[in-house]
């Protein structure tokens, strides 16, 4: 690698203070030299490559604290029904997948747009329409719901005799015929059960999809958030085949109802990757789910659901039984990080946070609880008291279709205007990273910067923003989705500022984002982005 000197723009570090016109990155990958002294050490040494920012804005490469990069990279595998708008143009994409590959024997894709049919509710008979012979199975964009064909079921044996299973819900139709739409893990287990596995090839082509997608929109390091055997399997090969071109760190799935036999997997899989050795990959984490999602009211609430359809919401670990096992994987040295939607979720996972701290003493543990949709006043200062790190998706702050047709009739207003309260937090002192949750939405950190510092959908509604009171400067909500997601990934010496001996990992953008009206943050282009000094990406017009 070439010496390579970056200059005629803005570079912002990532720090506090001015911004600098010059970066030099040493034939190692290393920020050698900012500004003058940059420009000064270029100049004594032979063969200094030189990048010419045309006036761009150069700043640390994005992190993305909580996203799912499998199952992003598996969705280009399959139908594409993500941009669908309806419920007959799923169908017809289907239809037009399964014809245009005949010997796929099941049809998987993902994921559809939950609001489309009223109450979430999709029946098996619209896409036997399409494809009546063959199992169907679609995930929807929360990839808490599935949607099958009347095939898939009969294969998963699921009948209107099927009890709701533990952690899941089958909904029926007025008959008592299962409907087709399955809920939460317990419930997709059953058909995810009988389906064969990917290939192997398939899933390592799938993490090259995904990282292609992450350093086109100057993402570096991911937080894979999900993470089973068989994808343990996966990244390793990926990592001794080189294939890996961006950071990953994998985070263990923790289920309630296989715990105990689970532990020592999540220690042979760290082992594992440890044994690699790539410099793109680590298994420091462990993930536990506090609860589900509003939309289908199993996240877990203090007060019920305005309809009373489920109550209070699901809890997903009974009793203290979350408190001990986070306990547990805290004794091993990984780090706990909760997926919590409620505000009885997220008290129960300070709870288990607080717990493990007192039971194990002191140490540098930087717990995440990720999305906190809502969290009780009562609640909001222990983030910051015991060094709990709130990831949140700034995208999902807005009054999108989302929002308005599944969210706010369940929550009413009073308590739906009191979601994502990332100013609050950030103001307590709580360690604010960000992240896209991708593929559940966009996975483009300008995207979800454009709403939190805005509230603001990106038609501009409504004016004024929602819940103003909460959105994010544009400065904060950029060191966030830096600084912040490097700090929770143990990394901040490493990445994540632009300072002398830190890797070069680094954006370039087309324009000063910090001028940029919030609307238009989205077109901002990104020119390149380098990992290590190395170029990954490279924007063609």
């Amino acid at each position: 690698m070439a010496t390579t000197l970056f200059h005629n723009g803005t570079i912002w570090t990532g720090t506090p203070g001015p911004t600098n016109t010059a970066l030099l990155v040493d034939d190692h990958g290393v920020i050698a030299a900012l500004g003058e002294d940059a420009v000064a050490t270029a100049g004594q040494s032979e063969g200094t490559v030189e990048v010419d920012l045309e006036g761009g804005f150069l700043m640390p490469s994005f992190g993305d604290g909580h996203a799912h990069p499998m199952l992003g990279g598996l969705e280009y595998v399959g139908p594409a029904v993500r941009p669908c708008d309806s419920v007959e143009e799923i169908v017809a994409e289907v239809r037009k997948f399964a014809e245009a590959n005949p010997d796929e024997e099941w049809i998987v894709g993902a994921s559809y747009n939950g609001s489309l049919a009223e109450g979430s509710l999709f029946d098996a008979r619209w896409l036997d329409e399409a494809v009546p012979d063959r199992p169907v199975v679609l995930r929807a964009w929360d990839y808490h719901t599935m949607w099958v064909n009347s095939v898939a079921l009969q294969r998963a044996g699921i009948t209107s005799d099927t009890p709701d299973p533990v952690i899941g819900e089958i909904p029926h139709r007025e008959d008592g015929s299962v409907l087709g739409t399955l809920r939460e893990w317990g419930a997709v287990d059953l058909v995810t059960a009988v389906m064969p596995k990917r290939d192997l090839d398939v899933r390592v082509a799938a993490l090259g999809t995904a990282a292609d997608y992450y350093l086109a929109r100057g993402v570096t390091w991911v937080q894979d958030a999900w993470v089973e055997p068989d994808d343990v399997d996966t990244y390793v090969t990926a990592a001794e085949r080189g294939a890996l071109r961006v950071r990953f760190n994998l985070a263990f799935y923790a289920d309630p109802r296989h715990f105990d036999t689970q532990v020592d997997g999540f220690v042979d899989g760290r082992q594992r990757v440890e044994a690699v050795d790539s410099p793109f990959l680590t298994a420091h984490t462990v993930k536990f789910f506090a609860d589900g999602v509003v939309e289908n009211e199993t996240g877990a609430l203090l007060e019920p659901y305005c309809s009373g359809l489920h109550s209070h919401g699901m809890q997903v670990w009974e009793g203290d039984s979350l408190a001990q096992a986070a306990r547990r994987v805290d004794e091993l040295g990984f780090q706990i990080h909760i997926h919590a939607i409620g505000d009885a979720a997220v008290r129960q996972a300070l709870d288990a946070i607080e717990y493990a701290i007192e039971s194990n003493g002191p140490r540098d543990r930087r717990p995440v609880i990720a999305h906190v949709q809502l969290v009780d006043d009562a609640d909001l200062e222990r983030f910051a008291a015991l060094g709990v790190i709130p990831c949140m998706q700034p995208l999902w702050a807005q009054m999108d279709a989302l929002m308005t047709v599944l969210t706010v009739p369940r929550l009413g207003t009073e308590r739906a205007d009191r979601q994502y309260r990332m100013r609050s937090l950030d103001e307590s002192g709580a360690p604010l990273a960000l992240g896209s949750d991708w593929p559940v939405s966009s996975g483009a950190p300008l995207d979800g910067i454009a709403i939190g510092i805005s509230r603001r959908t990106s038609d501009g509604e409504p004016e004024g923003g929602w819940t103003p009171q909460e959105a994010l400067t544009v400065e904060r909500a950029l060191s966030a989705y830096t600084a912040g997601v490097a700090e929770q990934a143990f990394a901040e010496n490493s990445w994540g500022r632009l300072i002398p001996g830190a890797s070069a990992d680094l954006v370039w953008l087309d324009r000063d984002p910090r001028d940029a009206p919030a609307q238009q943050l989205p077109d901002v282009v990104v020119k390149a982005t380098y990992l290590r000094g190395e170029l990954g990406h490279q924007h063609s017009p």
